[in-house]
């Protein structure tokens, strides 16, 4: 018997038969019926399970076209002014003397040379006519910015401009008939996907690596503006800047992080998607900077016990702890307290979401923003200002006040606020905390001022110790509640551990 259940000697007997059918009747019809009873006797089994995998995909013709469009990026930042007056330890006619000079050369004069700051990175060709895309860290400081094609030519770059913020930088160089890349889409990029990078990895010209997208719309700490690719694509230093393709040869991303305890590649990489960087270059081609949108508001995450303490539904959104006085979030109506749920709308899924939406806004851009606040939903409309560098003060750290007292539940000690504290702190409201007790479960320290409570969306101000240890004490400790606290020059929500309010 065969492994599909009929006998052995069918096949031929059956191949035979077909052959005399068609000569003598010449008649296909009746050799297509014989091949479907076949089929359902198991004689003709369907092709291998192995046979109709798709097989791993071929990178050697994406490699061989996109290569040329791929750069080497080396800079040099020039040791100015750090150079330092410095004698050889020894006298001219110790037999050491010859070695040590080999290796430590002066200048004349006396005077040692600092050596220049080189660095490596890697960019694409966006156009014919020299306009290169490469990382914002790649060039950074630099004096000297030099370009090295594949066939080996090598050109003085100009800088742009660059855009710290989302790490993107364009950089000219003076050439035509280049090899430009391809853009795509990567709004339309999906996790699983086959992308490949091409880079300088440790000055390693044109490696190829390759992997799959591993997750859309990263948000890194500090990196608030860009919705990161996150890929298994080998990137290591030098990589930077240099481009990430789909398999049709589309650059969807510049690749820029990795996340990594040795420095070098551990399976988690992140690129800029092209949508984004392009739009920056576009800024600094026209303007030689591009401009950010703000709100003047500070955020934080919701947990769950927040989300049931403002009343929400369910956790989400971002929780504004501190609006900037006359800011556009102010002069909307946005107060602290509320939790932006939805914004221009889309869908705030977490705090991380809102700051790369405002900051890719215009500024004066009129964009409608939905609240919860105490317990209701409410839209405004937000002029978007334009993001501009701010120096960060520290305030005077306050007097300690005589009036003091203790909430043993929490396992904190508290002082009543003077009026000298007060006007200097900039508040009407609020008792400061001045001792933490070991063990204790909530996330307080020594100087952070309490302001207010809110419990089951009701925001209770604090304006003084006896006052919060009566809120405290009309709490229920199996509902969550949280605290509106300020440290240092902001302002955060610090959730009451469950089991702690009574």
């Amino acid at each position: 018997m065969s492994r599909n259940g009929a006998p052995r000697w069918f096949l031929p007997v059956f191949l035979n038969v077909s052959e005399v059918i068609i000569m003598k009747s010449g008649c296909l019809s009746r050799l297509l019926n014989l091949l479907m009873v076949a089929l359902v006797i198991g004689l003709v089994s369907p092709l291998p399970v192995s046979a109709q995998t798709r097989g791993l995909p071929d990178f050697v013709e994406l490699a061989e076209k996109q290569s040329a469009s791929v750069v080497n990026i080396s800079t040099v930042q020039n040791g100015r002014g750090k150079a330092a007056t410095s004698g050889f330890p020894m006298d001219p006619s110790d037999p050491a003397f010859e070695i040590f000079r080999r290796f430590f050369p002066q200048a004349p004069g006396g005077i040692q040379q600092q050596p220049e700051n080189r660095s490596l990175g890697s960019g694409f060709i966006i156009s014919p006519d020299g306009y290169v895309m490469t990382n914002a860290h790649v060039i950074d400081g630099a004096d000297e910015v030099t370009v090295k094609l594949l066939d080996k030519r090598e050109f003085r770059a100009k800088v742009i401009g660059a855009d710290k913020r989302t790490d993107v930088a364009l950089i000219k160089i003076e050439a035509s008939g280049l090899q430009a890349v391809r853009l795509g889409d990567s709004s339309q990029l999906k996790a699983g996907e086959w992308v490949v990078a091409i880079g300088s990895p440790f000055g390693f010209e044109h490696s190829v690596t390759a992997g799959i997208v591993s997750a859309k719309g990263r948000a890194l700490p500090q990196e608030n503006y860009v919705p990161f690719i996150q890929t298994d694509v080998a990137i290591n230093p030098g990589n930077s800047g240099g481009p990430l393709f789909n398999l049709k040869g589309e650059v969807i991303g510049i690749n820029s992080q990795i996340f990594s305890r040795s420095g070098g590649f551990m399976g988690i990489s992140f690129a800029i998607p092209i949508d984004l960087a392009m739009d920056i270059q576009q800024q600094l081609r026209t303007r030689g900077r591009a401009s950010h949108g703000r709100m003047g508001v500070s955020i934080q995450e919701v947990t769950r016990d927040m989300a049931e303490a403002f009343g929400l539904p369910k956790a989400g959104g971002a929780l504004v702890n501190s609006v900037e006085p006359n800011g556009p979030a102010a002069r909307a109506g946005i107060e602290a307290g509320d939790v932006i749920l939805r914004f221009d709308g889309k869908p705030v899924t977490t705090s991380s979401d809102l700051p790369r939406m405002v900051g890719l806004m215009k500024p004066g851009s009129r964009v409608q923003a939905d609240l919860w606040r105490k317990g209701q939903t409410r839209t405004v409309t937000v002029t978007i200002g334009e993001f501009q560098d701010e120096r960060v003060t520290s305030a005077k750290p306050p007097s300690r006040s005589a009036a003091e007292g203790t909430n043993s539940r929490l396992g904190i000690a508290l002082s009543d606020l003077s009026a000298e504290q007060k006007q200097q702190l900039r508040l009407n409201v609020g008792i400061m905390v001045i001792d933490v007790r070991p063990g204790s479960r909530i996330d307080l320290r020594p100087g952070d001022v309490i302001l207010a409570i809110v419990f089951q969306g009701d925001t209770q101000d604090v304006r003084s110790v006896q006052q919060f240890n009566q809120l405290m004490n009309q709490l229920d400790a199996r509902l969550p509640a949280t605290l509106l606290i300020r440290r240092a020059n902001i302002q955060i929500f610090v959730p009451i551990p469950q089991g702690t309010s009574r």
